[in-house]
């Protein structure tokens, strides 16, 4: 039974904000970074798949919400019990095709309802549930995902990598433009253009991602990882050298990436 254990938490969240000077000194403001920090973590447990982590990052972000819930209670503004009914009413009114009588067919159809759904309910428009302080990555994603759900999409991923193509060329075209220029020149609308166009490509290589079914954000985070990973064992091939990267050349450095590269390929 889920009730008792949770009930444990309220109880030890009560406790400490009676008896803990630091829980007692915490506020939303004070929280709100080490929530942000706490749902990163609870990220990257989700990519390295790693389901202990999972456990333990989920636990976190639990304590904040109950946290918060309890700061709220104690201005007597709402408590941890409607956050949790309110929650409940959302889903219900947000799932007519369980709860009522709208039929569906696919889940693109819940989708588009939810979309609906939430225009109904006072939203000025589609893309305004998309939070303002996403990372601009995953905000791309959203509001590209946004705006599927009235219709404004591509029909087939050739479209798509199409827009790409496109974009990588206007981009290749205002970089030569900006190399072009004279130090004497002024390039500070040229550079401008140039980081427009490379924003244009980023966004039509996440739209292209979507339609492969790709996380771009998850992608990109792997490959993170793996230059980290193959990095460091760069240092360390270095260091058993008797050497450090900053004293070698590019052309050594690249032979030891290029042996770690195949070394993990196998």
């Amino acid at each position: 039974m889920i009730s008792a254990p949770f009930d444990r938490l309220i109880a030890i969240m009560n406790e400490l904000r009676q008896k803990c000077p630091w829980d007692q000194k915490q506020t939303n403001e004070s929280l709100r970074q080490l929530t942000i920090e706490e749902t990163y973590e609870l990220v990257d447990a989700i990519t390295e798949g790693s389901p202990p982590a999972l456990k333990e990052e989920l636990g976190d972000l639990l304590l904040h919400i109950v946290f918060y819930a309890k700061i709220a209670s104690e201005k007597s503004q709402f408590d941890i019990n409607d956050v949790i009914n309110g929650i409940c009413e959302k889903l219900i009114a947000r799932h007519p095709h369980i709860y009522g009588d709208v039929k569906v067919a696919n889940e693109e159809d819940v989708k588009r309802n939810w979309e609906k759904l939430k225009m109904k309910e006072g939203k000025r428009s589609v893309l305004g549930g998309v939070p303002s302080s996403l990372p601009a990555l995953v905000k791309a994603m959203r509001l590209q995902e946004k705006s599927k759900q009235v219709g404004f999409e591509w029909e087939n991923a050739g479209q798509v990598w199409e827009k790409v193509e496109e974009e990588l060329t206007e981009f290749k075209v205002e970089i030569e433009a900006m190399e072009s220029v004279s130090e004497a020149q002024d390039a500070t609308a040229l550079k401008r253009k140039v980081e427009e166009e490379f924003g244009d490509l980023l966004f039509s290589l996440i739209n292209y991602a979507r339609f492969l079914n790709i996380d771009p954000e998850n992608a990109l985070e792997r490959t993170n990882k793996k230059f980290i990973h193959r990095f460091q064992l760069m240092e360390q091939e270095a260091q058993g050298k008797g050497k450090k990267l900053a004293d070698m050349t590019l052309t050594e450095m690249d032979e030891i990436w290029n042996q770690i590269k195949h070394l993990s390929q196998k």
